[in-house]
């Protein structure tokens, strides 16, 4: 055996330690990220604290409340999708940076529904609306935001709402909530008393067309300056308005649903994109209390939505309208709810993703009927 390979011996031996020593450090390593991981997971999904109000826990609620329907979001179950346009008319640039205010047309797809996890239910005059939309840009970022025919929001943060879904799943006896519970839930939440007050001073209109949606939550725009401009948006019909007949006979179960749809077939619908100025101390953290009425308010364009589908068929249909997904030019205010929507929407669009589609409540069929 030459010299060389004798003397080698020893050094071999130590390179095939340090070798053994480096593995274990690695998979040391490699078994504290884990843990941090999953120690985060865990946190996370309130394993270590099960009376925290996670998106698992939050969105149980929606369940415990409607019930389990495979395939539906958790809330706003029935809707039908829409597709069309958005026209900026320029207005917006001095506001945001945004490529969707700038002056031009992008896509839009969306949804009309009802609040609530039913997804069968009867179309109600007083039922809340909702209208969610998806803004597609050229160099590929997306603006979604979910709106509903209310002027504000019933509660201020996720825990008030958990409470409020609660209190308000119906009594088998009675297929309405328990008055105690009720009361009781607004005894302790003043601030959804005064929301409710708002809410049933501004006359409802008589179909989802002429309805006005407000985004409720406040975010911040960003200037080409890099200035943050408080604002709130809101949708605003070109469609005239009219008042919902509330004491009118019972109407068709898919009343409004039906109504969009032959109005859809008649002409395109339009609505004005408004956005709100906030100032400071203007409430950017509280849903509950509309900004002042002298607020400036600009303009930005037009929303033109000239074609509607089934949930079965229409695209809207896997979007989750999470309202955190925003272009550059746009960011979230400190308003708890944005974060808690966010992450329950991602909850409820897991769920339903698993599950075995079922058919809605307004088919193709219906849809093609105004064609």
């Amino acid at each position: 055996m030459p010299p060389s390979n004798v003397l080698g011996a020893p050094a071999e031996a130590a390179r095939q330690r340090l070798g053994k020593a480096n593995m274990l450090a690695r998979l040391a390593f490699i078994g504290v990220a884990l843990a941090a991981v999953i120690g985060t997971f865990a946190y996370l999904g309130g394993w270590f604290t099960p009376n925290d109000l996670t998106p698992a826990r939050l969105t149980d609620a929606f369940e415990h409340v409607d019930g389990v329907h495979s395939g539906f979001r958790r809330n706003h179950a029935k809707g039908v999708g829409v597709s069309g346009f958005f026209e900026s008319n320029g207005n917006g640039v001095r506001l945001s940076e945004a490529v969707v205010f700038r002056p031009g047309r992008v896509p839009v797809i969306g949804r009309f529904s009802l609040g609530g996890g039913q997804p069968y239910v009867a179309d109600t005059p007083d039922a809340v609306r909702g209208l969610g939309l998806q803004f597609s840009f050229p160099d590929g970022e997306l603006w979604r935001t979910a709106m509903v025919n209310l002027p504000v929001f019933l509660v201020r943060t996720p825990e008030a709402f958990y409470e409020l879904l609660i209190a308000s799943k119906p009594e088998p006896s009675t297929s309405k909530p328990d008055p105690a519970k009720m009361n009781a839930f607004l005894a302790g939440h003043p601030e959804t008393v005064k929301a409710l007050t708002v809410i049933k001073g501004q006359p409802v209109s008589s179909g989802f067309g002429n309805s006005t949606f407000h985004g409720l939550n406040a975010f911040r725009f960003i200037n080409a300056a890099g200035d943050p401009i408080l604002v709130r948006w809101l949708m605003i019909p070109m469609q005239p308005f009219e008042a919902a007949s509330a004491g009118s006979a019972p109407q068709d179960k898919n009343y409004l649903f039906d109504a969009l749809i032959a109005a859809i077939h008649r002409q395109p619908l339009q609505w004005r994109l408004i956005v709100i100025i906030g100032l400071p101390g203007d409430p950017t953290n509280d849903a509950t209390i509309a900004w002042p009425a002298g607020r400036e308010q600009v303009d930005v364009g037009t929303l033109t939505l000239d074609r509607v589908e089934s949930d079965e068929t229409s695209a809207a249909t896997d979007l989750n309208f999470d309202p955190l997904v925003l272009p550059a030019g746009i960011t979230p205010s400190d308003d708890p709810l944005l974060s808690a929507r966010s992450a329950v929407y991602s909850q409820s669009f897991t769920r339903r993703e698993g599950e075995t589609k079922q058919p809605s409540a307004v088919t193709p069929a219906e849809v093609r009927k105004g064609d």
